[in-house]
């Protein structure tokens, strides 16, 4: 928070009262809000909502294929089942979001085309005080509430990441970015070059191939992918035997767990011998004489940057059918026909995709005060990656990149709800989370460590994050397998909690 910069006192206007607020409904704000009904009917809450329907990341995107690429036995909800493919479209996962927000009568408590605009949070009235564009009518509604349950994620959903390439302007043809994918374009016949080369350019490239002349894969460096069937032998022969899906989802969810927990481990105690598999794996579709070293052998060591799921190997099956290819190489320039590359190649495209990241977003990017201060979340040290020093009555849903996103949901919903009801027991208003006098003297380092996990779009706006301290609970980490057992066991009067 800057000390110097002081806005004027809330008015007095507390507008329409909640007992927590959610923001966003996307897979996060869901989950959230069928943990606060289930485990503290006693609150009133609500949902507000940009978009003019549920979903989030499922309705942003809706390029060609769009799908998980997290296996849904664990990117599904801990208290509904999945009963699909473990790899799912974005259409089943909104039809199975659907089913929760039906079968737990959530949609009553969600406002759509409601967007955050800025949020007071008065230690005086205990009250954080919420301005929300009605985007229907452009009016301003304000809203309040004793607690904000931050689940709008961590990118803009109005616009991704393109870098500014040279020459750009000079291009004749149409350059798309998968974020915002225009529904009359047409592949047919074309020439498509797809920047990028993480799971947004692994789902695009093998859904466009067929309606495409020809589809290059154009890499800075490569990434590393995990082929393998969209099926799980354990879920289908549980079924077969007449498991009920209660059990089936409980168990492979477990079995799905344990193996992550065991690469992850050898991710990290034997690089080398992972590294050598995947390659293998890709070899296995591709053939000995591919260069593979050279497409698919990254220099940094594996789930140093997310690992991608080819289900069913289906970009290796164009590649190798012919329909696809993969350059590796860096971009000089656009040119009025394609892209010149610094290896003295030219690609001729019709289409060029620029399937290149996300754009930050901290907090949905909300204007935030405490006690007429503006925030910077830069300026704060997190509490194990979900409240903030210096910001009450807070917690912000930023879930895990190595394992499911969604489990850190499940978890965060255990550990919110087991809060607020404390905080009844207490007969406390507000808690904030504070360091001890030898903590306050700690280095304050980036949100997250480069050197076990550095993906372009942390590393690029790494700067607007909050700071972490080398200090396990004062940080944001990848593992779920320590967490899940340490979250239900916090203590909820330790010193690093302060009530009033």
């Amino acid at each position: 928070m800057n000390e110097t910069e002081t806005l004027e006192s809330v008015d007095t206007d507390t507008g329409e009262y909640f007992d927590v607020l959610i923001i966003g409904a996307g897979i996060s704000g869901v989950g959230s809000a069928y943990h606060l009904q289930t485990q503290c009917p006693g609150k009133s809450y609500v949902i507000l909502e940009t978009k003019d329907t549920f979903g989030g990341t499922w309705v942003t995107h809706t390029y060609p294929g769009i799908r998980s690429d997290s296996d849904l036995y664990t990117f599904g909800y801990r208290f509904k089942p999945w009963v699909g493919a473990p790899i799912a479209s974005a259409d089943e996962i909104l039809k199975y979001m659907g089913e929760v927000i039906e079968e737990n009568a959530l949609d009553e408590h969600i406002r759509y085309r409601h967007r955050n605009d800025r949020a007071e949070w008065s230690s005086t009235e205990k009250l954080w005080r919420v301005d929300a564009t009605d985007l229907d009518t452009g009016e301003t509604k304000r809203f309040s509430t004793s607690f904000l349950w931050a689940c709008q994620g961590y990118y803009h959903h109005e616009q991704g990441y393109t870098p500014d390439w040279p020459g750009m302007e000079d291009f004749q043809g149409q350059i798309v970015h998968p974020q915002t994918w225009p529904e009359n374009i047409d592949l047919t016949g074309k020439k498509v070059v797809c920047i990028g080369s993480g799971a947004t350019a692994a789902t695009l490239v093998p859904a466009i191939a067929d309606d495409c002349e020809h589809v290059t894969l154009l890499q800075r460096s490569p990434t590393y992918f995990y082929p393998a069937s969209n099926q799980n032998e354990l879920a289908d022969r549980l079924r077969q035997i007449g498991i009920e899906e209660e059990t089936v989802h409980r168990i492979v969810r477990q079995q799905i767990l344990f193996d992550q927990d065991e690469l992850t481990r050898r991710c990290q105690t034997e690089p080398d011998a992972v590294r050598q598999e995947l390659l293998e794996g890709v070899k296995a579709y591709l053939g000995e004489d591919y260069p593979i070293e050279e497409h698919f052998g990254p220099t940094y060591r594996p789930w140093q940057q997310r690992l991608a799921f080819l289900p069913d190997g289906d970009m290796f099956q164009g590649i190798a059918a012919g329909k696809a290819s993969v350059v590796t190489d860096t971009i000089e320039s656009f040119t009025e026909t394609g892209i010149q590359l610094t290896s003295g190649q030219h690609l001729d495209a019709d289409i060029i995709i620029t399937a290149t990241g996300f754009n930050l977003s901290v907090l949905g990017n909300i204007d935030f005060t405490v006690d007429g201060q503006r925030v910077d979340f830069a300026d704060t040290v997190t509490w194990r990656g979900m409240m903030f020093t210096g910001v009450p009555n807070l917690v912000w849903v930023f879930g895990y990149f190595r394992a499911s996103w969604t489990l850190r949901v499940d978890m965060l919903g255990d550990f919110v709800c087991r809060l607020l009801n404390h905080m009844d027991a207490k007969g406390a208003r507000q808690v904030e989370v504070q360091l001890s006098p030898e903590e306050e003297t700690m280095e304050r380092l980036p949100w997250g460590n480069p050197d076990d996990f550095n993906p372009g779009y942390l590393m690029r706006r790494m700067h607007l994050l909050p700071k972490r301290l080398d200090k396990y609970e004062w940080q944001h980490t990848q593992d779920y397998w320590r967490e899940k057992d340490e979250f239900p066991k916090i203590d909820l009067d330790g010193p690093a909690l302060k009530y009033s």
